[in-house]
């Protein structure tokens, strides 16, 4: 085989790996997950109402807003766990500013913190808790949900 047909095959071959890889990524970041609206009792008795999608598959919770360029207030995405742990958040490929809840088996909202794009460090909840959700950043402030509030969890 001369050199020539050999570059020419490693660079096809090169070519449709990177194709492959492409569409796969896409495919990841147009995930069509489930939504559910959810909603959340303040501490002063009022209800606030956010719709979100569930992750629930560890590929869906891994994926999670990944690669998006947006998300519209009243919007967002909630990671559903089987038991109860510190949980630890990053923001690998993640485009968006976000604000994550850590919330406890029972619905209660543990912690609330904003979150940086594409920023690696972690953001841990200052307890164990079978719950993240995650917002457009400031979103909990803006609609007056804080730490300590109760989000109506349920068996998806």
């Amino acid at each position: 085989m001369n050199s020539s047909f050999r570059l020419k095959r490693f660079l096809f071959l090169a070519f449709v790996l990177n194709a492959g890889l492409a569409a796969a990524s896409a495919a990841c970041a147009s995930q069509k997950l489930d939504t559910t609206v959810l909603t959340i009792t303040r501490a002063d008795s009022s209800i606030v109402e956010i719709t979100v999608e569930i992750a629930r598959t560890e590929d869906e919770k891994a994926q999670g807003l990944m690669h998006r360029k947006e998300l519209p207030d009243g919007k967002g995405m909630i990671f559903v766990y089987d038991r109860d742990q510190q949980m630890s958040f990053w923001m690998k490929n993640t485009l968006i500013p976000l604000s994550i809840a850590y919330i406890a088996s029972d619905g209660r909202i543990v912690d609330i913190m904003d979150m940086r794009p594409l920023d690696l460090s972690s953001v841990k909840s200052s307890r164990m808790v079978r719950y993240a959700l995650e917002t457009p950043q400031g979103w909990f402030e803006r609609a007056g949900v804080k730490a300590g509030d109760v989000i109506n969890v349920q068996k998806w």
